[in-house]
Order: C-alpha cells, then sequence, then structure tokens
C-alpha cells in the first residue's frame, strides 16, 4: 500500500493528491458550519450597533461567500504543497505557460471571491441605516442610504478592476492608466462642469435636508410636492399634477420656500360694502366679524378687523387671521366656514357687499 501511495505521478506522490482530495472533500462538508460559525462572531461584534437587525438576515448575506471563500483558501493552502508537473508546464500564448495562466486564474478567483464578501458587507450596513431610517420614517434618508450604497459598491468595482487589470497585465499597465487618467480627469471635469455642480448639490441637500421627499416647496416659478432627490435633479409634482424636474444647482442656490415647514397660514381678506350703509350699521358689522373670529377654535386670538379704507362709494373693512390649520382640505374647510359666517353677518345688519376682494398670505 505504501509503495502504491509513494508512487509518483505528475511530479507529485499519490499521497499527495490523496491529502489534497482529502481536504477539499473535508472543507466541502464543513464549510456551511464554518461560514455560519464566522458569521456568528462577526455579528456579536456589531450586533450593538443594529439592534433591529435579526442574525439570520445577516447570515443570509455574508453565508455564500464565506462558503466560497473558505473552499478556495483551502485549495490554495493545500495545492502550495505540490509541485507543478514539469510536463504540464508547457507554453500557451505569448510566452506564458500553463503554469503562469493557472495561477493568474486562481488570484483573480481570490480577488472575485474578496469583492463579493465587500459588496455584501456594504448591503449589510445599508440595511442598518434603513432599518433606523424606517424608524425615524424618513424617506429622504432611505434615498441618501441607496445613493451611498451605490456610490461605494461603483467604487469596489472600480478598484476590483485595477486589481484585476493589475493581475493580467502587470502594475506597468496600471500605473500608466492612472498617469492617463489625470490628465483625462482634468478634461472631463471641464465638459462635466453642470453635472458635477448637480452632484454637489446632490449632496448638500442629503446634508443639509432644506428639503425633503413629500415636503411642498415653491423656488422660483414653481411650487409642487418632492417626490424623488436624485444625484442631478429633483423630481417636483406640481399642484396642475406636471411632473417638473429641477436640477439639483438650482434647487440649492435659489431662494426656496418649504411651505411645509410653516407652522401657520395668515389670510388677508378685504370686503368692499356699499357706501350706503349707515355707520352704526358698519359698527355692528365690525364687532360681529369680532365675535366669529373669536368664537372660532382654530383661529388664534391676534386677529386684525378694522375699517381699513373708503371711497365715496365703499367702505373696505380689512379682517386678517392666523390659523394653525395647515392641511389644504381641512384649511378649505375652515376658509368656507369663515366666509359664509360674515355673508351671515352682513345680511344680518343689512349691509350689502359690492365686491370682494381675497388675499391669501401663506408663512
Amino acid at each position: 500500500m505504501n509503495n502504491f501511495l509513494d508512487q509518483i505521478i505528475f511530479g507529485n506522490p499519490i499521497q499527495s493528491y490523496f491529502i489534497l482530495a482529502i481536504v477539499l472533500l473535508f472543507v466541502s462538508m464543513i464549510k456551511r458550519y464554518l461560514s455560519q460559525g464566522m458569521a456568528n462572531l462577526l455579528f456579536k461584534e456589531i450586533k450593538h450597533f443594529a439592534p433591529d437587525i435579526r442574525q439570520e438576515e445577516f447570515s443570509h448575506l455574508l453565508l455564500k461567500p464565506l462558503e466560497y471563500f473558505l473552499l478556495l483558501i483551502a485549495f490554495m493552502i493545500t495545492a502550495d504543497h505540490l509541485n507543478f508537473p514539469p510536463e504540464l508546464n508547457f507554453k500557451v500564448y505569448n510566452g506564458y505557460t500553463l503554469k503562469n495562466i493557472l495561477d493568474t486564474i486562481l488570484e483573480l478567483t481570490l480577488t472575485v471571491s474578496i469583492i463579493w464578501i465587500i459588496l455584501r458587507m456594504i448591503d449589510f450596513i445599508s440595511l442598518i441605516l434603513s432599518k433606523a431610517a424606517d424608524i425615524a420614517h424618513d424617506i429622504t434618508d432611505n434615498q441618501f442610504i441607496v445613493f451611498f450604497r451605490d456610490f461605494f459598491k461603483a467604487l469596489v468595482f472600480i478598484f476590483g478592476a485595477v486589481a484585476f487589470i493589475r493581475i493580467l497585465f502587470g502594475a506597468v499597465l496600471v500605473n500608466k492608466i492612472i498617469a492617463g487618467l489625470g490628465i483625462g480627469a482634468a478634461a472631463l471635469a471641464l465638459a462635466a462642469k453642470e453635472s458635477i455642480e448637480n452632484l454637489i448639490g446632490s449632496f448638500i441637500i442629503f446634508f443639509d435636508k432644506p428639503f425633503r421627499v413629500g415636503d411642498n416647496v415653491k423656488v422660483d416659478t414653481y411650487q409642487g410636492s418632492v417626490e424623488k432627490i436624485g444625484l442631478r435633479s429633483t423630481r417636483l409634482r406640481t399642484r396642475e399634477k406636471t411632473y417638473v424636474t429641477v436640477p439639483n444647482k438650482k434647487m440649492v442656490d435659489s431662494i426656496l420656500d418649504n411651505l411645509s415647514l410653516r407652522t401657520q397660514q395668515r389670510v388677508d381678506l378685504r370686503l368692499e360694502v356699499a357706501g350706503d350703509t349707515p355707520a352704526e350699521n358698519l359698527m355692528k358689522v365690525l364687532q360681529d366679524i369680532k365675535d366669529i373670529l373669536k368664537r372660532n377654535e382654530k383661529i388664534l386670538e391676534d386677529f386684525i378687523v378694522n375699517l381699513h379704507d373708503f371711497t365715496k362709494d365703499t367702505y373696505v373693512i380689512q379682517i386678517i387671521y392666523m390659523t394653525y390649520v395647515i392641511e389644504g382640505v381641512q384649511y378649505n374647510a375652515l376658509r368656507s366656514e369663515v366666509n359664509i359666517a360674515l355673508v351671515k353677518a352682513l345680511e344680518n345688519r343689512g349691509a350689502k357687499l359690492s365686491s370682494t376682494k381675497v388675499e391669501i398670505v401663506e408663512r
């Protein structure tokens, strides 16, 4: 038996091939348990950062890449003790031998495995942040997380591509590419000046948060609800239900009024009463209007009711009041309720309304 195991095949004893096969078989059988154990240890170290993340979610992300990584490491360590058969080390292409090609494939496979693990870690970190954003009920934070998740994944792919080029073609080509990118990046930056400014604007929006998804904003001549904050632009759904795309640079540089952050709304109303109304009735109308506003619990106390101006044909009554009602439907219902009460007050005092001018100033 020993004589059989000591026989040399392709530069190595049969015993070495048996050891390689047994190690690979053993690692294949226990790789799931090893990966699960490594994932559990890693989860214990980071679980206090993510109390709402279940261990199954973390294991699901890392289990597969860890299994292939362990199997690959076991193969590389064991195969390193074998001698590559000289008779198989023939030239394949342009001076590259079969051993060189196999070593390159092994390095590429290991690089892919490491990149896979890093990408899954990025997914896990974004999952942690998404859970925190869900608790805060902030849609903007979720978009922020998705943006940076894709951004860091793109960086990993870029570094992975550089590593592939280095493995395949050597460090000299990598140095040439980096040197060429220095000049190309300057030209690209000049050509994409507007895009870069919009990208910087998106960072300012994400960090400074002058508005969030769902806010009703007014910028220049456009007013609408923010539906999406992208890398280049912000999308608004206007009151006419059109879809407006505003560059992020404009959203940052322009004067922006976030109507959703207002705490009160102001109503400025002018009533033009006929000039033949007796002064006594006019005074009673003013008092009735004050009583109407005072009785309404949704109207703040510091309202203004006075005879603002008059002409030969009309008396101009000024009514200014503030309300904490912000939501559109409720606000319109309050306006309607107050206006009907004003019309009834005029009718009760025999005051005719010559014309009505309504001006709303919202703050």
